[in-house]
């Protein structure tokens, strides 16, 4: 943290934080943000919050939800879906929101993932959840397999929140877990951004349920997950055409370290900018993949300052480190520089 904050400086007192930094927000999902701004100017423009590792906890458990304060988690999410019982699902609502409402402030992003629009409960869900005296920040919404679903979401949000008034717009991260939901997915990223200006919401990322996908394709996971490959690329590459954050799959194999960062590490580089993950011991091992190394930070910071030497100089290609660098290069180091900051700044 001391190197990436050194950088920070470094780049605000050379003027290059303003060249590196909007050059690649979009690029690697992230919205717009003033890192150096005034606190009332980093309230009114949308702040990035990093979510690489993502920890599920079920709704109902009330002892593992009051743990939430000290994990290292970037986002957790209290789960009414998949991770309760059918015969819980109050029981979940009502510790929800008791929790938002009671828990330490500090910690990870508390999240609340919802019921899918299709299981006829979401409705449930949200009057409980939006009705409590504390908000989340960021909703998740499971199984989108249409426009329809996320129109029924941004009615249901706009009607239940009328009269209450938010000082930013509450985040909404969506899923893809079906073939259908992929093939309607960039058909989602715009309704959701397009209706979340009205209703009052902010389309923020996506996360991809794998296990679901696979059940919808009639195939199994295996250790590789080479059978979503093209599912992985093409999540991401649509996430990242609408300025989303991409949540990667499960690595269910918990126990297995190494896999675990196998398969971290090969997400972060198709571009993804975290991971779901079932326990606490997969956190550290997924936080880190997803974070620049030094070496890395090294790099960008030194490349990007030889960039602007030879521009001074008139000169567009140069040779770095015995390779040549040209514009697809540079950019690839001004993510990596704008990732490492806007972790920093969180």
């Amino acid at each position: 943290m001391s190197r990436i904050m050194a950088s920070l400086f470094s780049y605000r007192a050379h003027g290059l934080l303003n060249t590196v930094f909007p050059v690649a927000t979009r690029i690697i999902g992230l919205p717009s943000i003033s890192l150096l701004g005034s606190r009332h100017h980093q309230h009114c423009e949308a702040r990035y919050v990093p979510r690489r590792a993502v920890l599920y906890v079920p709704g109902d458990d009330e002892h593992k939800i009051s743990k939430l304060p000290g994990l290292h988690a970037d986002c957790t999410i209290m789960d009414c879906e998949d991770g309760v019982a059918q015969n819980r699902k109050e029981v979940a609502r009502e510790t929800i929101r008791n929790a938002l409402a009671t828990l330490p402030q500090g910690g990870p992003e508390r999240t609340v993932r919802l019921n899918s629009v299709a299981s006829g409960i979401a409705e449930e869900d949200l009057r409980a959840i939006l009705s409590g005296p504390t908000l989340p920040p960021t909703l998740l919404l499971p199984k989108v397999d249409t426009v329809e679903e996320i129109r029924w979401f941004a009615d249901q949000f706009s009607t239940l929140m009328k009269g209450r008034s938010l000082p930013v717009p509450m985040n909404l991260i969506t899923y893809v877990e079906s073939a259908m939901g992929l093939l309607n997915f960039q058909n989602v990223c715009e309704e959701g951004s397009r209706l979340g200006q009205s209703a009052g919401f902010r389309l923020v990322g996506t996360v991809f349920g794998s296990d679901d996908f696979c059940a919808s394709m009639g195939t199994t996971r295996t250790a590789d997950a080479h059978e979503l490959l093209y599912t992985r690329q093409k999540i991401v590459t649509t996430a990242k055409a609408y300025g989303l954050q991409a949540i990667d799959l499960v690595y269910t194999e918990y126990k297995d370290e190494v896999g675990l960062e196998r398969q971290a590490q090969e997400g972060a580089l198709m571009g993804f900018t975290g991971k779901q993950v079932i326990h606490p011991g997969q956190i550290n091992a997924v936080q880190k993949a997803f974070s620049p190394s030094a070496r890395q930070l090294d790099w960008a910071r030194e490349l990007i300052s030889t960039f602007e030497e030879h521009q001074k100089l008139g000169k567009g290609a140069f040779t770095f480190r015995g390779s040549m660098i040209d514009m697809p290069v540079l950019r690839q180091a001004r993510n990596v520089l704008a990732l490492a900051l806007a972790d920093a700044a969180r």
